[in-house]
């Protein structure tokens, strides 16, 4: 079965997010790596990385995911920004690496106006320049599909092909998939039909195999709208059927896939939504 789980507070520690993932039942876990409002962060600690070695010990096989900071722009056209963004992701490559965490997951940037061509190729080659910086060569960097809200690039197969193609680094790229952000785009799960269809597209042009993580997201709104809102599961333009065509694709039977939706302090969405994701699974 697809290892479900949620993405959960690093508040107070980062090794408390597997106290957090153990409360809802979680197999998947995605974290921040630091505080993700901020550029520069303290280093690691060995008591930190020794802490989150051991709460993980103790919960494992709990897949672990990173994801990168959302003021990172590895395609921004300004100097400025891209040197703090090539700085930061080479240290968020260091911080999973130290962690002993197997991918680190990025949206592709957005181009602010300089266009798609010109985006995805600024976004490689500082990609690869911050993944030369870090001198790892142990995560994986799973590039995200995106709604294609404003300037954002990622949003259509064609571009995240690309950037796996022309990278010096092909070899640790991968993909992560999120159903609001595809469904967004213009990419249709919600019957038998159109879902074989997006995922044919997707082997065809970026290939299965690629695929290592998914975000499980419902889209506040419609196919195509280009506008990135997460909604419970169900209760979005998805519905539940385009989760379960998913959630029993023999393709995707050992990959973990997570929750980014809306939740409190006590969990209970994250319970309520994982609990409907299992009552799709067919036993």
């Amino acid at each position: 079965m697809p290892l479900l789980g949620a993405h959960m507070s690093i508040a107070g520690g980062l090794h408390l997010a597997f106290i957090r993932i153990r409360k809802v039942k979680g197999e998947a876990l995605q974290i921040f790596l630091s505080n993700q409002r901020q550029w520069h962060t303290p280093p690691l600690t060995d008591e930190m990385i020794e802490a989150f070695r051991l709460q993980w010990q103790k919960n494992r096989p709990i897949v672990v995911a990173a994801h990168d900071s959302y003021l990172i722009n590895l395609a921004a056209p300004d100097q400025a920004t891209v040197e703090k963004s090539v700085t930061a992701f080479a240290d968020e490559l260091v911080r999973a690496a130290a962690l002993e965490i197997p991918f680190l997951i990025t949206h592709p940037g957005s181009h602010r106006g300089q266009g798609v061509e010109v985006g995805l190729e600024r976004f490689v080659h500082n990609l690869d320049s911050a993944i030369r910086i870090s001198r790892t060569g142990t995560v994986s960097v799973l590039i995200e599909t995106t709604a294609g809200q404003g300037t954002n690039l990622g949003s259509k197969f064609e571009e995240i092909a690309y950037i796996l193609t022309e990278s010096h680094y092909r070899d640790l790229l991968g993909v992560c998939f999120d159903t609001s952000h595809a469904f967004a785009a213009g990419y249709d799960l919600r019957t038998p039909g159109t879902y074989k269809k997006t995922f044919s597209l997707f082997d065809q042009i970026i290939g299965l195999q690629r695929l290592k993580f998914f975000h499980l997201n419902d889209s506040k709104r419609p196919l195509g709208s280009r506008v990135d809102r997460h909604e419970h599961i169900g209760k979005g333009e998805i519905g539940l059927n385009g989760f379960r065509l998913l959630l029993n694709d023999p393709r995707f039977q050992n990959h973990p896939m997570v929750l980014e939706t809306p939740k409190g302090k006590e969990l209970k969405e994250d319970k309520k939504n994982l609990r409907i994701l299992r009552s799709l699974i067919s036993r």
